[in-house]
């Protein structure tokens, strides 16, 4: 199977053969549609690609598991292009460029928003006026489901824990960043929302402000809609407080080195992070295992164990030797006996969209709605 990640600039792609990844490639600038060349080149050293999983940041109300593209489904994803614009658009040129360079393979869509499709009405609903929720389709989707969905499982396959019994809260941390509840093995909440916009603190992204925060600046400021759009999208987060690109190691240098900027940027993430934890906690019922995954989440030691010594009253803590070591990869982080298992993850997106497809292509067709 090839998997094709089309980022909002990069492409990734992944061979995996009976779940195991046999190589992999990552275009750090793709023009798009037309450039099939790299997704030739990739394919040409499998003897035969049987399909090929795309992974989709939004599969809307309709798609809660992955689904065979063909034109219909193709003319809903393209209809979604106004919730997810960064990376729908990305998704969808995947696609026409993985048929060009493949056109007799069958292509197949994952969704990032299908893992928090289980996500119960109390929790996905917002306290807007119900006329604007119907005709809108207005709910909590949450994002990052494919790594939510495998790091919770892998996280609880490390610990030695039963994950269906185990109220678990995962921690995507990369660019982008989310918390998502898992209950019973299913997604129960979500830091993300309507869009990727919400929650934690991220790179370039917010986070959650308060909505008059902003209704207050389209009114007193000089700021029109669009430019307010983009600062929230591009200039806010770690960037917009440092005045960086959000880098996280490079700001635990900087504060390493008493940049007061960097840390007091940091100590807003962390904040943050503990916080939404802590709200997570409460849509698990519990917490019995914490998962870090994402480049963050896998790489800043001093990230895990800032927000460990903050969730300190939940009954996280860390072995302060096992966090430092970076291998292996996926590892148990708390020491013996403790309350709650840490387990760090690398998160493999690329092994849970195939997951997904093979699962779909070998069993009978599942519903396309809800």
């Amino acid at each position: 199977m090839l998997v094709v990640n089309a980022g909002s600039s990069s492409l990734k792609l992944a061979l995996v053969v009976d779940g195991v990844t046999r190589a992999w490639r990552t275009v750090a600038h793709w023009a798009g549609a037309d450039d099939v060349a790299p997704l030739v080149s990739f394919a040409a050293r499998a003897e035969g690609v049987d399909a090929v999983g795309h992974r989709f940041v939004h599969g809307g109300p309709r798609f809660a598991a992955p689904v065979v593209l063909d034109a219909d489904s193709m003319d809903y994803l393209r209809s979604l292009v106004p919730l997810a614009p960064l990376h729908q658009p990305r998704g969808l040129a995947g696609v026409a460029a993985a048929a060009a360079a493949l056109p007799a393979t069958v292509q197949v869509a994952a969704f990032d928003t299908a893992f928090h499709t289980t996500i119960a009405p109390a929790a996905a609903t917002y306290a807007v006026p119900a006329a604007w929720t119907a005709r809108y389709g207005l709910r909590r989707y949450g994002f990052h489901g494919l790594s939510h969905a495998y790091a919770a499982r892998t996280g609880a396959a490390v610990a030695g824990l039963d994950l269906a019994a185990t109220a678990t809260v995962t921690a995507h941390l990369g660019a982008g960043a989310s918390l998502a509840a898992v209950a019973g093995g299913r997604s129960a909440d979500t830091t993300m929302g309507f869009t990727p916009l919400a929650g934690l603190v991220m790179a370039t992204r917010s986070g959650t402000v308060d909505p008059g925060l902003l209704l207050w600046l389209l009114r007193n400021s000089d700021m029109g809609l669009g430019e307010v759009e983009d600062a929230l999208e591009h200039h806010s987060g770690l960037a917009g407080m440092t005045g960086g690109d959000g880098d996280m190691q490079a700001l635990l240098v900087a504060r390493d080195g008493g940049d007061s900027v960097a840390a007091a940027a940091i100590a807003v993430y962390v904040h943050r992070l503990a916080r939404e934890a802590a709200a997570m906690t409460v849509s698990a019922g519990g917490l019995q295992l914490l998962v870090f995954t994402g480049g963050v989440g896998e790489n800043a030691a001093a990230i895990r164990a800032e927000a460990a010594a903050a969730l300190a009253p939940m009954g996280v803590e860390l072995d302060a030797q096992a966090n430092a070591e970076p291998n292996p990869a996926d590892r148990v982080l708390s020491p013996p006996g403790s309350g709650v298992a840490v387990v760090r993850v690398t998160a493999r997106e690329d092994l849970e969209v195939a997951r997904g497809v093979e699962a779909l292509l070998a069993g009978p067709p599942p519903p396309v709605g809800r």
